[in-house]
């Protein structure tokens, strides 16, 4: 693991599980205590990400294989790595991002059966190390969570219930292995009561490191 400056925090979860809306209430919190927090997405964030995250979630690339998604997913975080996540850490920063590697182990590991040593080795050189002092993984039922999701969907919500189900199991599997860093929250109660357990866990982390 990369040691930094900073506090890295990332907000991962299926489809539907509410991580982007807790992500960015834990911003909302911080801002106001801490002089600097950034919140970024993934894929994306930077230029170049962006430009990857366009054409990774087009309904109309249903031919790209697994192989071929998951380099992509990399690049993309290779550069918001190199551009942002590296560099505001080595100044001290708190950095907040939705979805980080855990996303790719699961969507493309556990999802669609690529090796995770794979994925891991990949991983390591796109991250540069880099390892989340604290991830947050947002359980919810899965077609609950496909449910809520009322807008059009990109090409990966467009999948099976059996792929999105292989997701799921995939988060509760790095949950139960790495215990210390990942916290895996049931989404069974509203935003603000989810967002009190995130919370705790986000000042015990930030109090522990002052």
């Amino acid at each position: 693991m990369t040691r930094h400056k900073g506090k890295f925090i990332t907000f991962e979860g299926s489809e539907g599980s509410g991580k982007s809306t807790q992500a960015k209430l834990v911003y909302r919190y911080l801002k106001s205590r801490y002089p600097s927090v950034l919140l970024i997405r993934e894929p994306g964030g930077v230029k170049i990400s962006e430009a990857i995250r366009r054409i990774l979630l087009d309904v109309r690339h249903k031919e790209m294989n697994a192989v071929c998604e998951t380099l992509l997913y990399m690049a993309a975080r290779a550069q918001l790595v190199e551009e942002v996540i590296a560099p505001v850490l080595r100044k001290g920063a708190i950095v907040l991002c939705d979805r980080f590697l855990d996303s790719t182990l699961v969507y493309q590991g556990y999802g669609h059966g690529l090796p995770l040593e794979f994925i891991r080795s990949l991983g390591k050189r796109a991250t540069q190390g880099i390892v989340p002092h604290l991830t947050f993984i947002f359980d919810i039922d899965t077609r609950r969570g496909l449910a809520r999701k009322t807008s059009r969907k990109d090409r990966i919500e467009l999948r099976s219930l059996d792929y999105h189900n292989r997701v799921r199991w995939g988060y509760c599997e790095i949950a139960s292995k790495e215990p210390h860093r990942v916290k895996l929250i049931k989404v069974d109660g509203n935003k603000h009561e989810v967002q009190k357990v995130v919370r705790g866990f986000v000042d015990d982390l930030l109090r522990r490191n002052n």
